[in-house]
């Protein structure tokens, strides 16, 4: 019981200094003074010395499944670039749409859609995306700074909408909740994340081909190594047929083993792993281009952000918040109340906070308020599934951001520009629609 209250009261302390630290690095992030993966740096060291993590949470986002895959992404990604398909691939495209950019661009956006859908991670899917619509960018002489993002937050927003493998994977976790948390016989089926989200299908892709490219950055903010070195004539020689022809094949088999990871029974960071160092071995990339085509800087700067929130999970901040929430619905039987307080709020916290401890911390609040107000749950769990999934603001959001920053030169301040409108529409999109499809009386 002493060792129960010293750690309670530890908590209680940490709690305030946590979120003093979490506003200072925000403040920073914005004002822009210093490099951001410094501030995340300095935010790491200031949470464990002050207590707020310990060695085990400053560290852990060093050997992070997300920090491995992200890195070794990039040399898989850099290695397909250099292969003389995505150059044929661009070409054909652009044959096919007669020349016309805005018809590729949304070709890669139905693409990203669909394979949104069948992987469950929007930083694959982004990975896979992204070199080709770099390719068509440099090739048509279109600014990469314009149509990153938009084309990410399409990889992020659209993610387990289709009843298909990743709808499948989130129907059965829900299921199990339901079942803990006291609705047994109740069940969330694939098709109920269709019916509850579809008009995101629509919106989104519509957004990214006609909107989100306008509020987006004309030029890069932050300077993009690959563009660096193009204007400075470091190209790297090309490959011969032999390698070019390998390049392919691993990037393509890296892939297929990322799609189909659970059934082979393979962990995605070493499937990635393997694809990349299969990359350098057999000269796709050189050993000195490989290091440098990952972005130490982004890495530093997930990591530090995945230090900032593990503290405020651990301090109790998605408790204390999902306990006011608790407290604020209460009583209400309002569908699109209830609506507006279970997607807002985890949407917020997951611009923070690991996707999956926002989750974990309001599905169950979700749930209890339920079954206190007699509520049907269906429509509010897809709800918390899609705010806590839908995070694109910062580069704590999703790994997606960090690659996507890296590839468009964006800083903290564009990204929160480009994002803005869809960050105000989706929203409307989920509350009004899924209340009205599943309401909760």
């Amino acid at each position: 019981t002493a060792t129960t209250e010293i750690y309670t009261l530890s908590l209680h302390d940490a709690l305030p200094i946590c979120m003093v630290i979490f506003a200072a690095t925000l403040v920073s992030y914005m004002l822009n003074k210093i490099p951001m993966w410094l501030t995340a740096m300095i935010s790491l060291a200031a949470l464990y010395f002050t207590g707020c993590i310990d060695a085990n949470g400053a560290l852990a986002g060093f050997s992070n499944v997300n920090t491995l895959l992200m890195a070794t992404m990039f040399v898989v990604a850099a290695g397909f670039r250099r292969t003389s398909v995505v150059d044929s691939l661009c070409n054909g495209i652009m044959k096919l749409t007669r020349g016309s950019f805005k018809t590729a661009y949304f070709g890669y956006i139905l693409i990203a859609v669909l394979l949104a859908n069948f992987i469950a991670s929007p930083m694959i899917v982004y990975a896979i995306v992204s070199p080709l619509l770099a390719a068509l960018c440099d090739k048509t002489g279109h600014s990469r700074s314009q149509y990153m993002f938009p084309v990410m937050v399409v990889c992020v927003a659209c993610c387990g909408i289709l009843p298909l493998a990743t709808a499948i994977q989130m129907a059965g976790q829900y299921t199990g909740f339901l079942e803990t948390y006291g609705f047994a016989g109740m069940s969330i089926r694939p098709i109920d994340c269709t019916i509850g989200t579809w008009p995101v299908l629509i919106v989104v892709p519509l957004w990214a081909l006609f909107l989100g490219p306008k509020f987006t950055p004309k030029q890069p903010i932050i300077p993009i190594e690959a563009l660096k070195e193009k204007k400075s004539g470091k190209q790297a020689e090309k490959l011969s047929p032999l390698v070019d022809k390998i390049g392919i094949v691993i990037f393509f088999v890296t892939i297929l083993c990322l799609i189909f990871s659970s059934q082979l029974h393979l962990t995605t960071w070493s499937v990635a792993l393997v694809g990349s160092l299969l990359m350098v071995l057999f000269g796709v990339v050189d050993s000195k281009s490989a290091l440098r085509d990952i972005p130490w800087d982004m890495l530093m700067l997930f990591v530090g952000s995945l230090a900032l929130g593990t503290a405020l999970t651990n301090t109790g901040a998605g408790d204390l918040i999902g306990s006011a929430l608790a407290n604020v619905v209460g009583g209400t039987h309002n569908n699109y109340v209830l609506g507006a307080l279970f997607f807002i709020v985890p949407f917020l916290l997951t611009q923070f906070m690991l996707n999956r401890s926002v989750s974990a911390v309001f599905i169950p609040i979700c749930l209890l308020t339920c079954s206190a107000l007699g509520a049907n749950p269906t429509g509010l769990v897809l709800l918390v599934n899609a705010a806590s999934l839908t995070a694109f603001l910062t580069p704590m959001a999703t790994p997606a951001v960090p690659m996507c920053m890296a590839d468009g030169g964006y800083d903290l301040k564009s990204l929160f520009k480009s994002g803005a409108l869809i960050t105000l529409i989706l929203p409307f999109i989920y509350i009004f629609y899924t209340m009205t499809v599943f309401p909760a009386f």
